[in-house]
């Protein structure tokens, strides 16, 4: 028998969790997202900040002690804690206690487009300003491989395991290279999201040198959109096989049945059409499904001028005139970089779930530059059997998956 030939087996989705800016849990992300309500507020830090850009889309209130166990703390900057919160509610979703879903045929494939981002802020203040030697645990905290090891620690994951750092695409690409283990066979469970804890003073400032951060409203496809929020957070996802969800007796939320993954090869910062236009094919060729057949697709949409023109150029390329009704969340949830497709999948599913299409909240008036429908400002109840993720990154990496009604 060929590669060609070998069956791909189904995979589904039987647990999530997320921890964003609406606060801990996948239904407060979800709620706000469905009812556009904004989550970005007045940026709040450790240490003065004197730059231009003033707000985010930080975990409001957060307190690892209420969550985590003390001794594990030291050990965990909060990109690893995030993962850990999200992780254990998906655990807990899909019907798995303690390392009950461990074992050698389970991996654990986490994206971060940083990693410990605020352990490595910290320390560069302590070196840099206070002239104080580095934390010991200071390396454990901040290599972006933290957080896989720790989920495959804490549930006894002994199967592949490792971060995967694509910048905007990072939980996007984790979960669809998951998936293709899955399918393919070398595993039968997979533990597998995004992770991202990046609103610190050096990376906004950092971000505000790109000239991509909006100092207001973030208004994806509509005109006079001025970019971007940053934002922060976890989602975690439990994918299976049908067949072994099956035998245990586990009630699937959604059928994740394709994955794309391309590269533009083309800028380090500039997006082009052609490569994200052959990602959404192939993760259509993967699912077995025409374009036709997609009810509703969650975008990238960082409300930057050009990148909204180049996505909705490639859904145009591939759907034709007329693609299916598109919202952009990242003004409820902001962009939490390698998180964001993490956190978009979690609303993506509760969409098709729930027969909802979520807002693109803040919009104004069309850009004729973005010819689609972006579901302005309201959420739109409607059928959804198929829905599409995109995440496109810094470099020309792209990633999207497909879900669908099972």
């Amino acid at each position: 028998m060929t590669t060609t030939q070998l069956i791909r087996r189904r995979v589904v989705i039987t647990g999530m969790g997320a921890v964003s800016a609406a606060g801990i849990g996948a239904l407060p992300l979800w709620n706000a997202a469905r009812d556009g309500v904004s989550c970005i507020r007045p940026t709040q830090l450790k240490r003065p900040y004197n730059g231009r850009i003033k707000i985010s889309a930080q975990v409001p209130n957060y307190d690892p002690t209420a969550h985590l166990e003390a001794e594990l703390l030291p050990y965990c900057d909060p990109f690893t804690q995030f993962s850990i919160i999200a992780a254990d509610e998906a655990l807990a979703q899909a019907g798995f206690k303690g390392k009950e879903a461990g074992g050698h045929r389970t991996a654990v494939v986490l994206g971060t487009g940083i990693g410990g981002a605020q352990t490595i802020d910290d320390n560069a203040y302590a070196e840099y300003v206070e002239e104080r030697r580095p934390d010991t645990l200071t390396v454990p905290r901040l290599i972006p491989s933290a957080a896989p090891t720790t989920l495959g620690m804490r549930y006894g994951a002994k199967g592949p395991t490792f971060a995967l750092a694509s910048a905007c695409s990072s939980a996007g690409q984790a979960i669809g290279e998951a998936f293709e283990m899955l399918s393919s066979g070398r595993a039968d469970r997979a533990i597998a999201g995004g992770s991202e804890a990046c609103v610190t003073n050096g990376s906004i400032r950092a971000w505000e040198a790109l000239r991509v951060l909006t100092p207001d409203l973030c208004r994806p496809f509509s005109a006079r959109r001025n970019g971007m929020s940053l934002g922060e957070g976890a989602a975690v996802f439990v994918l299976e096989t049908l067949d072994s969800a099956r035998a245990r007796g586990a009630t699937p939320l959604c059928e994740l049945a394709g994955y794309g993954t391309t590269s533009d090869a083309f800028d380090p910062l500039r997006a082009d059409v052609e490569g994200p236009t052959r990602c959404m094919q192939l993760a259509l060729a993967s699912a077995g499904l025409d374009p036709s057949e997609v009810d509703y697709l969650n975008a990238h949409g960082t409300a930057t001028y050009a990148n909204d023109i180049t996505e909705s150029e490639a859904m145009r390329a591939v759907f034709g005139d007329a693609p299916p009704p598109v919202s952009s969340t990242k003004p409820v949830h902001g962009h939490a970089l390698g998180a964001s497709g993490g956190l978009e999948l979690v609303v993506t599913i509760n969409a098709l779930r729930e027969q909802i299409a979520p807002p693109t909240i803040n919009f104004l008036e069309p850009d004729p530059k973005c010819q689609v429908d972006p579901i302005p400002n309201n959420a739109r109840k409607m059928s959804i059997s198929v829905a599409m993720s995109n995440s496109f990154a810094f470099g020309g990496i792209n990633a999207t998956l497909v879900v669908k009604s099972i």
